[in-house]
């Protein structure tokens, strides 16, 4: 039953993304060019994101999908989740890797990635409380992250806001 599962978990991404090919017109071909689509691209537009030339589209559909989603502390649900349940649901899905934990237990099993070399999907770590690790987020590219925020749930925030700027800790990478 775990086999099957994790098969279909895996093949999910490609069946979602796949597209048929449209016969050919006997006209000048138009370069191609990548163009975000409504509404999940729309929405990701805004933060000059596109997931139609992510690493992991897969990702922004799971992300896309828990917008907004409010905060509750220990939450794991569409009915409220935290920051750690919300990154750890996001790897469950996105790509199949189980997170145990806060945020201060996931930054144990991580390698730890300079804010230079960030690439999507990584984990941010952010030091909120006391100076310790108390905050943790994805990381989309073009230095968003996804995350589980106190105030308005979940959301797409910029490492560049002043908040989360003088927060921010390092990242970390659990995938090559």
């Amino acid at each position: 039953m775990k086999i099957r599962i994790t098969i279909i978990l895996l093949l999910l991404p490609f069946l979602m993304f796949a597209q048929t090919k449209k016969p050919l017109k006997k006209h000048k071909a138009k370069p191609q060019q990548t163009v975000c689509k409504a509404p999940m691209a729309e929405y990701y537009t805004r933060f000059n994101l596109c997931p139609d030339s992510a690493v992991t589209p897969y990702l922004y559909a799971q992300v896309y999908d828990w917008i907004g989603t409010r905060y509750k502390y220990s939450g794991e649900t569409k009915k409220g989740i935290d920051c750690s349940g919300f990154v750890s649901k996001m790897y469950a899905n996105a790509y199949c890797i189980n997170l145990a934990g806060g945020s201060r237990d996931i930054w144990t099993t991580v390698t730890p990635v300079e804010k230079t070399e960030l690439k999507e999907g990584d984990l941010l770590f952010f030091k909120i409380k006391k100076g310790q690790i108390s905050h943790v987020g994805i990381y989309l590219g073009n230095n968003k992250f996804a995350h589980a925020s106190v105030q308005t749930g979940v959301t797409i925030s910029d490492l560049d806001e002043e908040y989360y700027k003088k927060r921010f800790f390092k990242g970390g990478r659990l995938l090559n």
